[in-house]
């Protein structure tokens, strides 16, 4: 009975997929460095949070749910008036990856905001296909 239960062990162990992340030969995103210092530290928090203040909503809901508003008041009363949920983004998006090109890092007009959902699943996804 116990070597059954070890036989089964070990074929569930097999089939479980790696749990740790590898770092594709020639990415920027070099093992060993923190999160600063591959740019996204304090100088980055103040920018991030100026753009979210800007740019509150996802640029993905948006597009989603079919608002047409322009500014940020407009857009919330267009929520409002269709009862919709405010598409409030919290991430800071880089449209074109920019791989450690620090002009591009810091290219406004790069950056686009998303909710956790459209930048976690559907960025990453677009990214992956080229």
């Amino acid at each position: 009975m116990a070597q059954r239960r070890v036989r089964m062990l070990a074929a569930r162990v097999g089939m479980a997929k790696a749990s740790v992340r590898t770092v594709q030969p020639g990415s920027w995103r070099i093992e060993g460095l923190t999160s600063s210092q591959r740019g996204y530290g304090y100088r980055w928090q103040k920018a991030r949070a100026a753009f979210l203040r800007e740019h509150p909503f996802c640029v993905y809901c948006v597009r989603e749910m079919g608002i047409g508003a322009t500014s940020v008041a407009e857009t919330i009363l267009e929520c409002a008036a269709r009862g919709l949920i405010v598409p409030y983004g919290n991430v800071v998006d880089h449209i074109k990856p920019h791989r450690g090109d620090q002009a591009l890092f810091w290219d406004r007009s790069n950056w686009q905001t998303c909710c956790a959902m459209h930048h976690s699943r559907d960025k990453q996804r677009e990214e992956s296909m080229g």
